[in-house]
């Protein structure tokens, strides 16, 4: 007779672990082993669907909207028509946000910038973009991109977690669950944010796990005396006493596990012993006095500030060489609802030139062989001025309807444009991507079926791309 009663376990628990259980042994039988997950709910780590092209992602996303009009998608006719009403036909009573709903006028907005072709491929880059446009043959763009939400807030969580709603676990963590660590000490998420940036806000549960095991949350590192907030012991605390607290506190909670078998207690246990590695890799990985001159010189005078977009590709490179898996650099400011050419020039400022000196650096050391790099926003802006149009002065509103980014790297074919605008700029009319669409391609890069890396919440088996996402196999090499 057993005399153990757990009060934690449910019904449901025991359904759960019979039905998987006595089920699993007979579907293993019928199916490939690789689409099976075990009975706790784990993917089979070490495996992938199929070889994957990609072993690093380094995700620059730029918050609040860049202007594809004025950065990517040359438009002659807008300047041609420049103040001329937006034609209804062309809107076709589209949907506005309510900062320019209630316009009487929409005046067409031709970009003040010049812009160029280059490369083989003879992409349109504008010159507020001359270093990005000197590795225009590295590139991929993606110029028929677009989503589903129309504001900030909703249109980041569905780009970062393939829903607008929160709460659902971030690409990096699904990553990080689906294919383990490819080093011990340092997280498989790292999350990088320029420092002392206005704009949009960014919230943690953009890079969180949602209901995911909590280990998957990515990491954030800060510029400053301390990188990760609370990994330094306190004074008086020694390596090896810490060491010691690990050790007992690994044992109770072991035994906890026994009696509740919570998989948080199993990712709680994992942190704590990754928090301690991380005592030692977080202070080397952020120190980079090492770098020669040269390096700092191609990645601008901004590299050796801390907390800088330029500092934070740079970072992310050397966390790149130490094998993170995944890895998301914020930068915010792009949200150019007045204003544009102004702000536009700043944001260059700040993000061409080290955005190009990553790509290039990566492919020098041999890393952009199997590294991914995306650069990108949310949505785009609109093809009118939201507000006043003057001769040196306009702004954009959102435009959900098309925008661009761009990749390089692994699994990548180099130097070619994907997609396309009408000549207004406000509609695709060839090769549209969905937000779902770019998520099942970046997970097929890592060898990822999108459909297959699954995980059972509430009574329904979740995924990055929910119930849609289509791999754009004409981008990839």
């Amino acid at each position: 007779m057993c005399n153990h009663h757990n009060p934690n376990y449910t019904r449901r628990d025991f359904l759960t672990k019979t039905t998987l259980g006595l089920g699993a042994l007979s579907l293993s039988s019928l199916m490939n082993a690789s689409t099976l997950v075990d009975t706790k709910g784990a993917p089979l780590v070490g495996k992938t669907h199929f070889p994957p092209k990609v072993k690093r992602v380094i995700y620059l996303f730029q918050s609040g909207g860049p202007s594809q009009l004025d950065l990517f998608d040359h438009k002659p006719l807008l300047t041609k028509l420049n103040g001329q009403e937006l034609p209804e036909s062309i809107r076709k009573g589209q949907r506005l946000t309510g900062m320019t709903a209630g316009q009487s006028s929409f005046p067409l907005a031709g970009s003040i910038f010049q812009f160029k072709q280059h490369g083989k491929s003879g992409a349109w880059v504008s010159d507020r973009m001359p270093h990005v446009a000197g590795i225009s043959d590295e590139l991929c763009f993606i110029k028929s991109m677009h989503t589903d939400a129309i504001n900030h807030d909703p249109a980041v969580t569905f780009m970062q977690t393939g829903s607008q709603f929160s709460g659902r676990p971030s690409i990096g963590s699904w990553v990080s669950y689906g294919l383990g660590s490819d080093n011990e000490n340092l997280p498989n998420f790292v999350v990088l944010v320029t420092k002392n940036k206005r704009g949009q806000p960014l919230y943690s549960r953009l890079w969180g796990n949602g209901f995911l095991p909590s280990e998957h949350q990515g990491t954030q590192f800060r510029a400053g005396k301390d990188p990760v907030l609370f990994l330094q012991n306190p004074p008086g605390v020694t390596a090896e006493s810490r060491r010691n607290q690990l050790d007992h506190l690994n044992q109770l909670q072991q035994l906890q596990y026994d009696t509740l078998e919570d998989p948080e207690i199993k990712a709680r246990m994992s942190q704590y012993e990754m928090a301690f590695r991380m005592q030692t890799s977080v202070p080397e990985i952020m120190d980079t006095e090492g770098e020669p001159e040269h390096i700092y010189d191609m990645y601008g005078p901004d590299s050796k500030i801390p907390g800088t977009y330029a500092a934070n590709c740079l970072l992310a490179r050397r966390l790149v060489e130490k094998d993170v898996k995944f890895i998301q650099l914020y930068h915010q400011g792009w949200d150019h609802h007045g204003g544009l050419p102004n702000g536009l020039r700043e944001q260059c400022k700040e993000t061409d030139q080290p955005t190009a000196a990553l790509i290039k650096d990566l492919k020098q050391r041999g890393l952009l062989e199997d590294t991914l790099v995306i650069w990108g926003g949310e949505f785009g802006r609109t093809n009118y001025s939201q507000g006043a149009l003057s001769a040196t002065n306009y702004g954009r509103d959102h435009h959900p309807k098309c925008f661009t980014l761009f990749m390089a790297g692994a699994g990548i074919k180099k130097g070619i444009v994907h997609g396309a605008t009408d000549e207004f700029g406000y509609n695709i009319v060839e090769n549209p991507v969905h937000v779902h669409d770019f998520q099942a391609t970046l997970m097929h890069l890592m060898g990822v079926d999108h459909e297959r890396l699954t995980y059972k919440h509430q009574g329904r088996r979740f995924r990055l791309t929910d119930v849609s996402g289509h791999v754009v196999k004409d981008i990839l090499s």
